[in-house]
């Protein structure tokens, strides 16, 4: 079962990302775009285009879809309904939908040049990216604390970024 915290946890990941409410709802907006909601009843709401709304329907059957005046909008689902990894991509997918290309660009075929250790796994390395981090200079800018907040990097990606950093002279 896929909590609150995770939902918020992946929302504000992203670069820009701004916590709100609307209409008594927790929202997450981007450049004053919204782009996920959660409801009273716990489900969450999100904006996608109309392609990824299908996509969500035949991964997530229990899910629906969300229209305004008869033209699709995005997908709503009970957050006990889906599991962490698959609510991450829903997110950044919504995310990526409503934000300015100028953010998306570099994120939109996960292609963005880094140069973040292969050790640390492509969960933690996409966590990373979709954080804005691509580089171990930046990583050591970062506590461990914030590190280990994003989905994706646990302890040890983080023991490997900071071996990175220390054998090219850095402080972690």
């Amino acid at each position: 079962m896929t909590t609150r915290a995770q939902l918020r946890k992946a929302a504000l990941g992203l670069p820009e990302v701004e916590e709100g409410t609307h209409s008594g709802m927790p929202t997450f907006v981007v450049r004053g775009k919204g782009f996920a909601a959660l409801t009273k009843e716990g489900v969450v709401q999100l904006r996608l285009p109309g392609d990824r709304v299908a996509e969500a329907l035949t991964l997530h059957p229990q899910g629906e879809a969300l229209s305004r005046q008869g033209t699709s909008i995005g997908f709503a689902i009970a957050l006990a309904d889906i599991n962490g990894m698959h609510l991450n991509n829903l997110v950044h997918a919504a995310w990526a939908h409503r934000a300015p290309t100028s953010l998306t660009a570099a994120r939109q075929d996960g292609t963005e040049e880094h140069d973040l250790p292969t050790a640390i796994g492509a969960p933690a390395t996409r966590a990373l990216l979709l954080a804005g981090i691509s580089t171990l200079d930046e990583t050591d800018r970062h506590t461990d604390e914030v590190l280990l907040a994003l989905h994706g990097v646990g302890p040890r990606a983080v023991e490997r970024l900071r071996r990175a950093v220390r054998s090219r002279g850095g402080t972690a």
